[in-house]
C-alpha cells in the first residue's frame, strides 16, 4: 500500500462546495474512515482520490507521485462502491475475478485468490449465483471481495 496525501483539496459542483480545502496525510498501511452526514463530501473525496471525479483545486499524491491528471486505471486503486457496481450477467465468482482477468492474471492464480476471499468473506455458498439473486449483505461482500482481490496501492 502507499501513502495518500491530499493538499488543499476542493470540489465544487456549480456554486456548491462539496469538499472545502482538505489537507490530509494517510500513511502507508494506515486505516482511515470518513464519517459525516449525507452531502458532506465523503464520497466526492474518495472519487477524487480514485480519479473518478475531477478535482476543482488542490493536489493528490499517491506515494510520491502527483496523480491529479492520471486516469483511474493508472492510479492502482481498488474501490468498493457504495452501490456495489456488480455486473448483472456475471456470477459472483466472475464479478470477483473481473479485475484479475482484466490484468491478465493466470486462471489458476485467479481461482486461488477468489476462493481465498470467498472463504474469508463467507461467500463460498453463492459463488455460482448472480447479483440479482443475492441479499444486500452478500452484494456488499462481493463488491468488497472484488476490491480486495487485487494488489492495489490504495483501497477505498
Amino acid at each position: 500500500m502507499a501513502k495518500v496525501e491530499l493538499k488543499k483539496l476542493w470540489k465544487k459542483y456549480g456554486k456548491v462546495e462539496a469538499v472545502k480545502g482538505i489537507d490530509l496525510s494517510i500513511e502507508d498501511r494506515e486505516f482511515v474512515a470518513f464519517l459525516g452526514p449525507s452531502g458532506c463530501g465523503k464520497t466526492s473525496t474518495m472519487r477524487m482520490i480514485a480519479g473518478l471525479e475531477k478535482i476543482t483545486e488542490g493536489e493528490i499524491y499517491i506515494g510520491d507521485r502527483l496523480v491529479n491528471e492520471l486516469d483511474p486505471g493508472t492510479r492502482n486503486i481498488a474501490m468498493a462502491f457504495e452501490s456495489y457496481a456488480l455486473y448483472p450477467p456475471m456470477t459472483v465468482f466472475d464479478n470477483i475475478a473481473f479485475p484479475l482477468r482484466a490484468m491478465k492474471f493466470p486462471e489458476n492464480e485467479i481461482k486461488d485468490r477468489v476462493q481465498r476471499l470467498a472463504e474469508i468473506l463467507e461467500l463460498t455458498d453463492v459463488m455460482t449465483k448472480y447479483p440479482k439473486g443475492l441479499s444486500g449483505g452478500h452484494q456488499q461482500r462481493v463488491s468488497l471481495a472484488r476490491a480486495l482481490v487485487r494488489d492495489a496501492d490504495v483501497y477505498l
